[in-house]
């Protein structure tokens, strides 16, 4: 059983790395379902301090991931018709544009649409805002992704300290 749970562990925090870049999968949580998996194995001594750690910056970075382009949106001018494009943008995005980085140009699209209808004569504007979205979502990709390598950090360093048990 130790072994099921360690593989299935171990392809959790993968699949959180990529998923960290695709919206799709949400990276930070299928990465913390991983390392809890690995706690849960036999061999590894369970550390209720770093399950409770993990777990709150999971939920702290799956809230800012939709925060932060809506955020970036209105830092670069935008209008509420502006954030609310970028959010709708993010799930047609996902949805509808079957290309890789379908959300990318979704949410890019949809924040300047969202300003368009809000002012169809400020295309700077827009494009503007447009950017701000675009960026935030770039930056909220990063912060998944950086989660994401500490989990996997952490994953080995614990199978790491525990591999005569796991493995032996």
């Amino acid at each position: 059983m130790d072994t099921f749970l360690f593989l299935t562990g171990f392809i959790c925090v993968i699949t959180g790395v990529f998923g960290s870049f695709l919206p799709v999968l949400p990276g930070p949580s299928v990465s913390w379902v991983g390392l809890l998996l690995l706690y849960l194995t036999d061999a590894v001594p369970n550390n209720y301090w770093t399950l409770g750690f993990t777990l709150a910056l999971t939920i702290v970075i799956s809230i800012l991931d939709y925060i932060i382009p809506s955020k970036g949106t209105k830092k670069f001018g935008g209008s509420s018709y502006g954030i609310w494009g970028t959010n709708i943008g993010l799930i047609l995005g996902l949805l509808f544009i079957p290309i890789p980085f379908g959300f990318v140009v979704g949410a890019f699209l949809g924040a300047f649409l969202g300003e368009i209808i809000y002012n169809s004569q400020d295309k700077k504007r827009a494009l503007k805002a447009a950017t701000g979205s675009l960026l935030g979502f770039l930056a909220s990709t990063f912060m998944k992704f950086m989660v994401c390598m500490l989990f996997l950090g952490t994953f080995i360093y614990v199978t790491w300290q525990n591999a005569d048990k796991l493995f032996g």
